[in-house]
């Protein structure tokens, strides 16, 4: 708390206030604030005091939520999302502050391609109808299922970046808007709850940021109740454009810098 300045504390309530407002709005505009954060705190020491924040939204979101989620497929991604989670652990115990700044960038230039992609294949499916998922065999959508949960659980341990994973895999099944969003809800706060141990045994929660968490934490929660009133009124052509500009220049910033 003592090392950083007032823009640089101005620029983590923005992007905490973003965190709230893409828990209840528009979840891709989360990426924006990974970037930020890492980009003023140490990259490595930031997913750290993001993911209690990521919890506050979290709860909110599954307040809203919560009687929309499908336990069917929530169950059967854990196990798939336990072993990325543990990957991604592992891969925390040797990466340095440079190796986890790089991974950041890569990880969101990465997830905006996963992103645009996504939105593309989801215009071919919607001109093609659903033939293709109804031809998916059980074993396919075992092996999607287990596929997507690695990458997702790998992604959001080192980044706390998994949701353009989740979003392609939840759109992917075909789950409508608010199956949609209690699914994905209940599964990022039990994900990011388990994470918590891993986190503080690399140490990458501690005392000094519980205290930014607990200065910070006042801007998730209007941040989560402005998505609620607008989330209706926004032009989401739009906004999805300037999140994904955002992300490819933090991502490319933090390659760079």
């Amino acid at each position: 708390m003592d090392t950083i300045t007032l823009w640089a504390f101005v620029a983590l309530a923005a992007a905490a206030t973003l965190v709230g407002f893409s828990k209840s709005a528009v979840s891709g505009a989360n990426t924006v604030s990974l970037a930020i954060f890492a980009a003023v705190l140490p990259a490595r020491e930031s997913t750290g005091v993001l993911l209690p924040l990521l919890i506050v939204g979290d709860v909110f979101a599954v307040y809203s939520y919560r009687r929309h989620a499908d336990w069917a497929t929530l169950i059967r991604l854990f196990p798939a999302v336990a072993a990325g989670v543990v990957a991604g652990t592992v891969f925390m115990l040797w990466a340095d502050d440079t190796a986890v700044r790089t991974s950041i960038g890569a990880i969101l230039l990465f997830m905006t391609g996963v992103t645009l992609w996504r939105r593309r294949a989801a215009r071919k499916a919607d001109e093609a109808g659903k033939a293709e998922k109804a031809g998916e065999g059980r074993g396919s959508a075992r092996l999607k299922a287990g596929s997507y949960g690695v990458l997702g659980g790998f992604t959001t341990m080192v980044a706390n970046a998994g949701g353009p994973v989740m979003s392609m895999y939840l759109l992917s099944a075909g789950f409508r808007k608010l199956g949609f969003l209690g699914t994905s809800a209940w599964f990022f706060l039990i994900v990011n709850v388990a994470k918590v141990p891993f986190s503080v045994g690399l140490g990458l929660i501690d005392r000094d940021s519980l205290l930014l968490d607990a200065a910070l934490v006042l801007f998730v929660i209007p941040g989560a109740f402005l998505g609620r009133a607008v989330v209706d009124r926004i032009n989401q052509r739009l906004f999805e454009r300037l999140v994904i500009a955002a992300t490819v220049v933090g991502g490319a910033q933090l390659l760079l810098r």
